[in-house]
């Protein structure tokens, strides 16, 4: 039993870092890459009246992170039930044993 635990955690923390690693590299890009590598092209196309490039230096960026956070509460929920290392609103984790 205990090697199937460690395995069922060996394999949750996979899929917990393979996620946090793509949402870095999507934060990197609009972050760094569409508000300073690729501001002059984005220029070219207007966003509420600014140019796009600056749009994501100034907010898009923010507004990307925000939504990656979001999207990480939603996504680890999901993990934590496949997994069930989950709590409910009580506080009451996933599994619980009952001692006889």
């Amino acid at each position: 039993m205990p090697d199937h635990k460690s395995a069922a955690a060996a394999a949750y923390w996979k899929e917990n870092i393979r996620l946090l690693s793509i949402l870095l590299v999507i934060w990197f890009v609009v972050s760094f890459g569409c508000g300073i590598l690729f501001v002059d092209y984005l220029d070219q196309f207007k966003f509420g009246g600014f140019p796009l490039g600056f749009w994501f230096a100034q907010q898009g960026s923010i507004f990307s992170f925000l939504g990656l956070i979001f999207f990480y509460i939603w996504r680890m929920n999901k993990l934590d039930r496949k997994y069930d290392v989950y709590e409910d609103e009580a506080g009451v984790s996933g599994k619980v044993e009952v001692a006889e």
